[in-house]
């Protein structure tokens, strides 16, 4: 299986770093099993995170047609206070941003895709809201975007990581990892992501809720 990473302009570095390193040992762990990639929209690229000057290259372009696995992180930047429009380097004006670029019709193509398991962590699955493509989809974000997802359409649970399908979801910024080992038993095998817990010293928090068969 092959695991695209996506990167936009203002990423939140975590969201990214963390399902990284645990879809790649995973992937080490498991002989090649899943194989992990950086990409953006507009194929290789070096893009800016939401904490400057860090940056992080992307290797490839998302392609749904090839990966069976897309991840998509939320934004960094500062909470909107609510007393008038989002300021310039607000989370949801970096999201706004993203949507107006080829990121959108790509990411509508992967949810669009059958056997495409579309991952978000933290404001990711706020991104997919507002383009409205996980509109009746339960769905969680950071604690402070729930509200938010739920006005865009989706179905907030407050969980640490909720499973409906071919759409995942993760809380906040530290829940890219527990998103990453739960991705790993769900999708290689409860070995390989013991091992990898074990090797991250790291006890997945909080409890998954999966959607009834």
């Amino acid at each position: 299986m092959l695991a695209q990473i996506v990167l936009f302009d203002g990423f939140d570095p975590l969201d990214v770093i963390a399902p990284y390193e645990v879809l790649h040992a995973g992937g080490l762990a498991s002989d090649g099993a899943l194989t992990v990639e950086l990409v953006s929209a507009e194929g290789p690229r070096e893009v800016p995170s939401g904490i400057a000057p860090l940056s992080l290259r992307a290797a490839a372009r998302l392609d749904p047609a090839r990966a069976g696995l897309v991840v998509v992180p939320g934004a960094a930047g500062r909470m909107p206070d609510g007393a008038g429009p989002a300021a310039d380097d607000s989370i949801p004006a970096v999201l706004a941003r993203a949507l107006e670029t080829a990121l959108t019709p790509l990411l509508a193509e992967a949810v669009g895709r059958p056997r495409v398991c579309v991952a978000t962590v933290c404001g990711g699955s706020l991104l997919l809201a507002a383009a409205g493509l996980i509109r009746g989809r339960a769905a969680v974000t950071h604690h402070e975007g729930m509200e938010a997802l739920g006005d865009a359409g989706a179905l907030p649970v407050p969980a640490r990581v909720v499973d409906d399908g071919d759409l995942v979801t993760a809380a906040g910024v530290t829940s890219g990892l527990d998103l990453g080992l739960y991705l790993l038993e769900r999708e290689v095998g409860p070995q390989t992501a013991l091992l990898v817990e074990r090797l991250f010293a790291h006890e997945r928090r909080g409890v998954v809720w999966r959607a009834p068969a």
